[in-house]
């Protein structure tokens, strides 16, 4: 008897330290949440009190967000089935539906409609709303991000993950000191115009390409994993300059530079060294679905607000806990399926339409000077990703078809360009007419990569006469 209370207590101890883990996790979270939320609140505010509602804030938005949001969605919906039936991703025509409900668009050849579909009041709940699926959405590909992809590829993928970033980087350094005194916004130094412009040079968007490869069937080849290995490796480095960008950009000195910096290595250090384990620990401790859905949220929003503090964009934080959450269980899968529906199916379309009414091609008018740096920056974009991929590639040993083609895979921006170009705006590191150029780039290189891949794939034969290399 006594040796069977004896095997009973540890058990029972065991139990109860997971069922303090839980409640610790359900209570703790959100009340750590409230109160840096609260701080936060108290630091903006300080001293001004809480605005209350008053007739000159405007009209309820309520009515006419319940309104548009069908006819977003079904834009959204139509523009993706429309893209897919010409060989292009899904995520592409939702993109461009975005930019034809914008002023670009809409608004010039029925500006009745864009006023009455989207008048000025409208805009901040938009954003608000685009930028928690912002968040959400990089915590998504952060969770997708496939680190195994980064070992065991050897040689070749190192030389051209390194040449993709590199060269339309110093391509992108070369661009932004020819148009800094001309298309530079006051106040904005060469540095971070320069670092900026280089970073969007340099993007490649890895869930679009992801996508992509499903799509054609390439996602189990060799050239499929290279090109997502890459691709990864591009956006961490991406992200990690971006960083830089935004705090050169927030900070009045070097020295606030230099603290931001430190405190985001610091962070990076804590979410791979403390947050990392706790959440292994939450979920093989058997928390059902609907209490890790809410405690997986909660982290995000609170890595969110975490980097924002730190004097960076919310979107890092959102990212790097993506990274280190764990991958491989069932439960976590199965809670990251109905945020990856919510997010994709409604909170994505409401942040290319909020990119949507912030670009404006009209204001490249018919000024030959301003289309002829559009040019130039599309020309320095694709050709230095193309080029400096494909030479890469062969210089390491990969063969002319597969080499021209990782090169054409690499050339789709996509979505993460458009995050890059909309942190950018937001910062006033680029202007609008800057953000319409960039915008334009993107769409034309990433509407470019299928049919190059195809064309490609017409034109050029293997070495051994197939269509596909085996992983």
């Amino acid at each position: 008897m006594a040796d069977t209370r004896a095997v009973a207590r540890p058990a029972r101890s065991a139990r109860l330290g997971r069922i303090a883990l839980r409640q610790g996790a359900l209570v703790l979270l959100p009340v750590a949440g409230a109160l840096l939320l609260l701080l936060h609140a108290r630091s903006v505010g300080a001293g001004g009190g809480v605005a209350q509602p008053t007739a000159a804030s405007g009209p309820d938005p309520i009515p006419k967000l319940l309104m548009v949001l069908p006819v977003i969605l079904l834009a959204c919906r139509a523009c993706a089935a429309l893209f897919a039936r010409i060989g292009q991703p899904q995520v592409v025509g939702e993109i461009f539906a975005g930019v034809l409900l914008g002023p670009s668009l809409l608004g010039l050849v029925w500006p009745a409609a864009y006023a009455w579909l989207f008048p000025p009041y409208l805009a901040p709940a938009l954003n608000v709303l685009a930028q928690v699926g912002l968040v959400l959405f990089m915590f998504l590909v952060g969770y997708e991000l496939d680190l195994g992809l980064l070992r065991g590829r050897g040689e070749a993928l190192m030389t051209v993950s390194q040449a993709s970033m590199a060269i339309p980087f110093a391509g992108g350094v070369l661009l932004a000191t020819a148009m800094y005194g001309a298309l530079a916004p006051p106040g904005v130094s060469l540095l971070t115009f320069a670092l900026f412009i280089a970073v969007s040079m340099s993007v490649t968007a890895f869930p679009v390409l992801a996508g992509l490869l499903v799509e054609r069937g390439l996602d189990r080849t060799l050239l499929g994993a290279m090109a997502l290995a890459c691709a990864a490796l591009n956006d961490v480095a991406a992200w990690c300059l971006l960083a830089v960008v935004v705090a050169l950009a927030t900070s009045a000195s070097l020295g606030g530079v230099a603290v931001t910096l430190v405190l985001l290595v610091a962070y990076v250090l804590v979410m791979f060294l403390f947050v990392r384990p706790l959440l292994v620990r939450l979920v093989r401790s058997g928390l059902p679905q609907g209490v890790l859905l809410p405690v997986v949220l909660s982290a995000v929003l609170l890595s969110a607000l975490a980097t924002e503090e730190i004097g960076v964009h919310p979107i890092f934080g959102a990212f790097l806990l993506g990274v280190v959450t764990p991958r491989g269980e069932r439960n976590v899968h199965q809670a990251m399926t109905p945020v990856r529906t919510f997010t994709t199916t409604l909170l994505l379309p409401l942040f290319f339409v909020s990119t949507g009414l912030r670009t404006r091609f009209g204001l490249l008018g018919s000024d030959p000077r301003l289309w002829g740096w559009c040019l130039l920056a599309l020309g320095v974009a694709v050709l230095g990703k193309g080029v400096g991929s494909t030479v890469a590639a062969r210089a390491a040993g990969v063969d002319r078809r597969h080499a021209l083609s990782l090169g054409a895979l690499l050339n789709c921006r996509g979505l993460t360009e458009l995050v890059v170009l909309s942190v950018g705006l937001d910062l006033g590191v680029i202007d609008s007419t800057v953000f319409a150029m960039l915008v334009m780039m993107t769409l034309v290189s990433t509407v470019m990569t299928a049919p190059a891949l195809s064309l490609i794939e017409r034109t050029v034969r293997a070495p051994d006469g197939s269509a596909r290399v085996a992983a």
